[in-house]
């Protein structure tokens, strides 16, 4: 299976004309950020792996990649949760609901009555064997590279025929991955990579840069003020609303809304820079965001 070559389509949202480049389209389940990440386990040519091992939050966008690349492959996806909580269990939503629908095994930690945390827990516990797969948490892995790097090559080959611009490529980050390898194959051509720290603030994302082992970094702007990571603030409820009324597209609201507004400082301090915008999908997750929103301020 070959996931490549989204569109790129045109856009005009905060007084400027910016180009998104639609990874929320490689495919109807392994979509986005997470696909490009997970692309290299889609050549594994191994018939004894029968399990893919795997852990986060139950609302993770990873485990809903998760479980299609494991449906695809013909793999049971195990992933372990901290918390389960009644409700969701009750009334499943987004990403847990997908993952479900894809027969994923999702295991709460607190009903095995484990306070380890879950990477421990597979390590120690689980203990996987040859038939398994272990993926770390949001695919902050090395073996991201090869399908970041392909991302980055699409990039490049439609920039060509858009000489006469000086590109800058944006993207949200949570483990930063992403970011990090569109950056290490982007800059030697020229396209600069900027990002936000959206799971902690700019000295935890450098160091997740540095678990990688990579000391060249992309370009990482802020908020003013501290932003928490899945709090809601009305501001990205706004940004996200207008979003999608000027684009027609909608977003991921959990991570792209703080982008988006540290590019509304960026935007006009860089005139001569032409911004083009990686949707990584995630929207699945909007399904338990969007109401939280709407009971706050509609």
């Amino acid at each position: 299976m070959k996931l490549s070559n989204t569109p790129i389509t045109q856009h005009q949202f905060l007084d400027t004309t910016f180009y998104l480049k639609r990874d929320d389209q490689l495919h109807s389940h392994f979509t986005g950020n997470k696909a490009r990440k997970f692309m290299s386990l889609l050549d594994v040519n191994d018939s004894t792996i029968t399990t893919l091992i795997g852990y986060g939050s139950a609302q993770a966008n990873s485990l809903y990649s998760l479980a299609a690349l494991a449906r695809i492959k013909g793999w049971q996806l195990e992933f372990y949760v901290d918390h389960l909580p009644e409700w969701l269990k009750e009334n499943p939503l987004g990403n847990y609901r997908g993952a479900l629908e894809l027969e994923a095994r999702i295991i709460d930690m607190q009903s095995l009555d484990e306070s380890r945390h879950p990477a421990d827990y597979i390590t120690q516990v689980r203990k996987p064997d040859s038939h398994c797969l272990v993926v770390e948490e949001g695919g902050r892995s090395t073996m991201a590279e090869a399908g970041i790097k392909q991302l980055a090559s699409e990039i490049l080959s439609w920039s060509r025929y858009e000489g006469d611009k000086q590109f800058t490529v944006a993207l949200p980050s949570g483990t930063g991955t992403t970011a990090l390898y569109l950056h290490k194959h982007l800059q030697p051509h020229g396209i600069e990579v900027i990002t936000c720290p959206c799971v902690g603030g700019e000295s935890y994302l450098i160091q997740q840069f540095e678990e990688l082992g990579e000391h060249n970094h992309p370009t990482i702007l802020t908020l003013p003020n501290k932003h928490h990571f899945g709090k809601l603030y009305q501001q990205d409820y706004r940004i996200w609303q207008a979003l999608l009324e000027q684009t027609h597209v909608e977003f991921d609201l959990l991570y792209d809304p703080m982008m988006w507004r540290c590019l509304e400082s960026w935007i006009p301090m860089n005139p001569d820079r032409t911004l083009i915008y990686i949707h990584q999908g995630g929207i699945l997750g909007n399904e338990s965001m969007l109401p939280r929103y709407q009971r706050k301020w509609d």
